[in-house]
């Protein structure tokens, strides 16, 4: 018989989920949350959280971890520094996209993907499935198979020639995710126009990075989501519009809801805290801050705060797409010098979109910490199936705890990121609140920047639907 009522107490700390605020001890036992009150009794391991925030581990819905990425082109992370990073900056699940290449199918490049995540992983992490390739197959027997064992979400592209789908082929993946249970995250760019703008730029000599921004405006990002949002009205079915970056696409998905449509909206950290000038570099140093969409402007950063304040946006990703910058299968690649064309579309993140939100925005007063704690963990359970297992502090869930030092004060610098990056687009920035603790399943993953588990301690979930 064991002297110890609980594996681990964590004490002392203040709980904050998505709803309410309270000071309370945890108890844990089997990795699981196993009594919440005051004064609990002694656990074999006792963590003292004075003083702290304790908050459900945080939940990246939208991560790139080894995804192809053309030819000579190296994403910067795979699933060990990846899920390194993410663990380090207070997250302990994330959820990278398993792409569907041509001629694939989606259970070929799961198995390929499961390959590469199985045993590497800091962190839990759960698949979504690019489809590239919408071929009778995939729509009437894999994904409605897939769907069965826990795959749940898809996710399809407006833009990149050998991702993106027709109007037709979206409307079938569409009606194929709606007869299996599956909720379809849509990036919304127009190609066309883009390619076209591409050429012009091209034409012009206007090769450097910043015109990747000026290549990319904000009217092929609205145009696309107005066009998402009334496929996914023909179908009737909900979608999520991913990595939002200004009003207008605001205001398309604001819209869709007031004509009774199920919408979920998304934004990333760049589109707060970053701008196009930040493209518009010396010695192509502007090429580390390329991604799709691009940073807009002061007004479209304060529209995407204002959307995080009122609702329009439910989920806060990073979007971690990382490249090296210096590398020839990175950034300065041969072609990418020529022209923006072919700069790899992407930056790290994974580490630093909890920190950059609490700071910016909790520590600010432009949201409280129960918006914070929605916007970062608990709506990304929902949406994807892991709620209550994951994302919330309750008996019976996952001991997947963030504590959170609100005090603390750092300075964003690559090397304390620790992923495959040789360099971070928030170098230099001033934080306020930082995690100190890290806990996955009950097991103390992480304490004040060092890792306490051994990698292959994360591992995959299989999910139920979207609620």
């Amino acid at each position: 018989m064991k002297d110890f009522t609980f594996d681990t107490i964590v004490r002392g700390g203040t709980v904050v989920t998505a709803a309410d605020t309270y000071k309370a001890d945890i108890g844990i036992n089997g990795g699981v949350i196993a009594a919440i009150g005051a004064d609990l009794p002694r656990g074999e391991t006792e963590i003292d959280a004075t003083g702290l925030l304790v908050m459900p581990g945080g939940i990246d819905s939208h991560v790139h971890i080894s995804q192809p990425s053309g030819d000579g082109i190296v994403m910067a992370d795979d699933f060990e520094s990846g899920t390194r990073s993410a663990l380090l900056g207070g997250n302990t699940t994330v959820m990278p996209f398993c792409l569907q290449e041509k001629g694939v199918s989606l259970r070929q490049a799961l198995s390929a993907y499961h390959d590469l995540a199985d045993g590497n992983c800091y962190t839990d992490v759960s698949f979504h499935i690019i489809v590239s390739h919408p071929i009778p197959q995939v729509l009437g027997q894999e994904m409605p198979a897939l769907a069965e064992e826990g795959y749940t979400s898809i996710k399809v592209f407006m833009t990149y020639e050998g991702l993106r789908l027709r109007d037709d082929e979206i409307l079938a993946t569409l009606d194929a995710a709606k007869r299996s249970g599956q909720i379809v995250l849509v990036h919304c760019e127009n190609e066309d126009a883009i390619r076209y703008l591409i050429g012009r730029r091209e034409a012009d000599g206007d090769t450097a990075p910043y015109h990747h921004a000026t290549s990319r405006p904000i009217a092929a990002e609205r145009e696309a989501t107005h066009r998402a949002l009334s496929l996914a009205e023909i179908v009737d079915v909900p979608i999520v519009i991913v990595h939002v970056s200004n009003r207008q696409a605001m205001e398309e998905i604001s819209r869709a809801r007031a004509r009774g449509q199920k919408i979920a909206g998304e934004t990333c950290p760049q589109y707060l805290v970053l701008t196009a000038d930040d493209l518009d570099l010396d010695d192509f140093e502007g090429a580390k801050y390329v991604c799709s969409p691009p940073p807009r402007d002061k007004q479209s950063q304060e529209a995407c705060w204002t959307g995080l304040e009122t609702g329009v946006f439910d989920l806060f990703s990073s979007d971690h797409c990382p490249f090296r910058f210096d590398d020839p299968a990175g950034k300065m690649n041969e072609k990418g010098q020529q022209s923006f064309r072919w700069i790899p579309n992407g930056i790290p993140g994974v580490a630093t979109r909890l920190p950059i939100l609490f700071s910016q925005g909790v520590k600010s007063g432009r949201i409280d910490l129960n918006r914070f704690v929605a916007l970062t963990s608990t709506n990304h359970a929902k949406l994807y199936g892991m709620y209550p297992q994951k994302g919330t502090i309750a008996i019976g869930s996952d001991a997947d705890l963030t504590l959170w030092d609100p005090e603390l004060k750092r300075t964003i610098t690559n090397d304390d990121l620790k992923h495959g990056a040789d360099y971070t687009p928030y170098e230099g920035m001033e934080i306020t609140g930082w995690p100190v603790r890290v806990l996955l399943r009950g097991k103390l993953a992480m304490e004040k920047g060092e890792l306490m588990v051994d990698k292959g301690y994360g591992k995959y979930l299989s999910r139920g639907r979207s609620e």
